[in-house]
């Protein structure tokens, strides 16, 4: 009943890497998979490719839908048959496959649970009129590594995500301009400090990357920076003026008043874990950045309190 069912093992790599010094995308991937991520672009982030992406290289004498990777489904003699059906998925042998669930009296009624690896399948097959002509006589067993319930055409498609990274937000507080000798508190809005994921499936292969911010390194516009690895906390109103933030605070001791334009320039640089999983796979890749910055002005507090 099996014997022209072609077993397909399904593999997805996804391997993703960040842009190193110069500016331009950063990918990785043997073309089953894969993860192209980007530094030095105005809306940093990662594209999520899940599918092989062409010919899968492996159709058969008769089965022609692979030919230049047009992500349809045929059956053994080249016709075009939809790639699911009932919930089941097209096998190369033009009949469809779900997994079932057999209880241990079902596997014994069918004489036993074979060994070796393997799985239990529900198979239904149709006619040229769409009846079913096959599939009700209970679950088959199919031996091998992977469910073979995805041709190799449905591979040839590819499924693309996008993972964003959110947009930086700066919060100086307390609001306005800063006194010298009094603790600045720095922190970031909360959509700038989100972790953000994004997922690229075809049938059979799923690929997650996830975005976690880690740290955020401040550069004050005076050749100092201030490290936090958080996003800071908002400074509220009635607050001590001299108590620092209990997590990301900056005391400058001079003011902006030599600088460019009278103010400094303060610029944070997130720093962004990525993660990811996928086919049975996983990874770090440590190092994609965004950045925000805004302009501080930074005045001597002896001159505002005696006024």
């Amino acid at each position: 009943m099996l014997t022209r069912l072609r077993r397909l093992t399904l593999v997805a790599v996804l391997g993703i890497a960040a842009a190193l010094a110069v500016a331009g995308p950063a990918t990785a991937g043997d073309g089953t998979g894969g993860v192209g991520c980007t530094k030095g672009s105005s809306a940093p982030g990662c594209d999520i490719n899940a599918g092989t992406g062409g010919n899968s290289g492996n159709t058969k004498p008769g089965n022609t839908g692979g030919k230049g990777g047009d992500g349809k489904c045929r059956n053994p003699e080249g016709a075009e048959i939809p790639c699911q059906r009932d919930g089941g998925w097209a096998g190369d042998d033009g009949c469809y496959y779900k997994p079932a669930d057999v209880s241990p009296s079902t596997i014994d009624a069918l004489g036993g649970q074979p060994a070796g690896a393997g799985g239990w399948y529900q198979q239904v097959c149709y006619n040229d009129a769409g009846e079913a002509t096959s599939g009700f006589g209970g679950p088959v067993w199919i031996a091998g590594a992977a469910p073979p319930v995805v041709s190799p055409e449905v591979l040839a498609r590819q499924a693309r995500s996008r993972l964003n990274l959110p947009t930086i937000v700066i919060r100086i507080n307390p609001p306005g301009k800063q006194l010298t000798h009094l603790p600045t508190w720095l922190s970031l809005d909360a959509s700038s400090w989100e972790t953000k994921s994004a997922t690229a499936s075809v049938p059979g292969v799923s690929v997650t990357a996830t975005a976690r911010p880690v740290q955020a390194t401040w550069a004050m516009g005076n050749n100092t920076t201030k490290v936090c690895t958080g996003p800071g906390t908002m400074w509220t109103p009635g607050t001590d003026p001299k108590l620092p933030s209990p997590d990301c605070s900056y005391t400058y001791t001079h003011s902006s008043a030599q600088a460019p334009g009278g103010t400094y320039t303060v610029t944070v640089t997130v720093t962004w874990e990525v993660t990811w999983a996928g086919a049975g796979q996983s990874g770090t890749v440590p190092g994609l950045t965004t950045t925000g910055s805004v302009p501080v002005t930074v005045q001597e507090s002896q001159a505002v309190i005696t006024g």
